[in-house]
């Protein structure tokens, strides 16, 4: 791919929210504070019972092993990793990259204070932070990762937006795709939502208004597709590279139920 010229100088900057997977910027304003009284039971809880699991259990570790693999073709001297939990992927990109300057933001203090005692990160590498006002200045990493967080927050595009916001050279995002979730028949009713711009209201309907769903194994999630928030990402690179991480699609916004989005300025 050839980079267009000054893509930096011409990036926005602070690109608007497109409207994504999240829940509505109309909620009453004491909707917001209980689902996040909710989530922070949740991994207050998780956290109690937390194993850091071995290389190549976790459910992102596909991705995760893309990441470090790009991580030694493109040699970034930093990267921050967005909703970072007990900060094993830190762990994992400082080990293979033995000079990168980590950080992760995490909102729950439990999950915190595990990369504190367990995985030797510092109170200034694994820090509090919302993922939607990122405590930092433009072009503050050369990298900025999210594994599997976009689908637990109310507005997930401001989360992307901030992301690019904060990275100099490439963002990096593992997550879901709605749209590719479910049976044919499914994914065909979802996408024909989407398209009249209806999607929204009968996924408050279905989950009885509330606009989330809550599992024992994942929390409180909102229904995301990283795919309505690419315009975002786009705005933001010259490449943007997606990628399937399950099952065997190759049509990913119709199909694919969780991809890969890499996106960068290198010139290649």
């Amino acid at each position: 791919m050839t980079s267009a010229p000054n893509a930096r100088a011409a990036r926005d900057r602070h690109p608007p929210p497109d409207g994504g997977g999240g829940g509505d910027s109309g909620a009453p304003a004491d909707k917001p504070a209980t689902e996040a009284r909710i989530q922070h039971d949740f991994y207050a809880a998780r956290a109690r019972a937390h194993v850091i699991e071995p290389w190549g259990a976790a459910e992102h570790d596909f991705a995760l092993s893309m990441l470090l693999g790009y991580l030694d073709l493109t040699r970034p001297e930093s990267a921050l990793d967005v909703g970072a939990g007990c900060g094993r992927a830190l762990k994992l990109m400082r080990e293979r990259r033995p000079g990168l300057r980590v950080q992760g933001v995490e909102p729950s203090a439990a999950f915190r204070e595990i990369g504190h005692a367990r995985l030797g990160l510092s109170s200034g590498e694994l820090l509090d932070g919302d993922a939607t006002r990122l405590p930092f200045d433009d072009d503050s990493f050369d990298v900025v990762t999210e594994f599997g967080v976009l689908h637990h927050i109310r507005n997930p595009s401001q989360a992307v937006a901030e992301m690019c916001r904060v990275a100099r050279r490439a963002v990096f995002i593992s997550d879901c795709n709605n749209y590719g979730q479910g049976g044919r028949a499914a994914r065909l009713a979802k996408r024909a939502l989407r398209a009249a711009g209806l999607w929204k209201a009968v996924d408050r309907m279905r989950t009885g208004g509330k606009g989330y769903t809550i599992t024992e194994g994942d929390g409180l999630a909102y229904s995301y597709s990283v795919f309505d928030d690419l315009p975002i990402v786009r705005r933001a690179f010259d490449r943007v590279v997606v990628m399937n991480t399950s099952g065997q699609s190759i049509a990913h916004a119709r199909e694919a139920a969780a991809v890969v989005v890499i996106a960068d300025d290198r010139p290649w």
